[in-house]
């Protein structure tokens, strides 16, 4: 059996990231119990990832343990440590979607986009991911890039559907 290396995308070190930019949103969880989830993703919202660099500055304002904040960080789904690309595109694999073919839809956008689930473009533009579920039954199979939402999908039409998004 072979083992193939799998080449890392490089993450910005933390001169790169500008951590001005989170500066008005830290203060507001300054005393506040409980906060911790939603100020993470704020600062997610603003990078589409979770900079060492911001949790550094988090660490260093409210007291938080660096290591506390990795353990939230890496338990919940929704936060990526490493760039997501400007736009997220979805593919729902759920039981409606997969009966109807989910994975011939991810095999188009993954050929189209030339990435792996998880993989950002060399562009940074689009981050494809699989979902468990977009909630959206009766679509399927679907996909959602960024916010707006794209049902009854053929490979085809995922791959026309990301070439004339935004």
């Amino acid at each position: 059996m072979r083992i193939q290396r799998i080449s890392q995308t490089p993450v910005p070190s933390a001169q790169e990231v500008d951590i001005s930019l989170i500066e008005s949103i830290i203060p507001k969880y300054k005393d506040k119990k409980g906060g911790l989830i939603t100020l993470l993703q704020e600062i997610q919202t603003v990078y589409t990832y979770l900079p060492k660099a911001a949790l550094q500055r988090v660490e260093e304002e409210l007291n938080y343990p660096l290591s506390e904040l990795y353990a939230v960080a890496t338990f919940y789904a929704q936060f990526k440590l490493k760039p997501s690309g400007k736009y997220s595109i979805k593919v729902c694999k759920g039981t409606a979607c997969h009966v109807q073919n989910a994975n011939a839809v991810m095999n188009a956008l993954s050929e189209h986009l030339k990435v792996n689930d998880g993989e950002t473009t060399e562009d940074g533009k689009f981050t494809l991911e699989a979902v468990s579920c977009l909630g959206c039954c009766s679509l399927a199979p679907a996909i959602m890039i960024g916010d707006e939402t794209f049902g009854k999908l053929s490979g085809e039409t995922a791959v026309k559907a990301v070439i004339n998004f935004n």
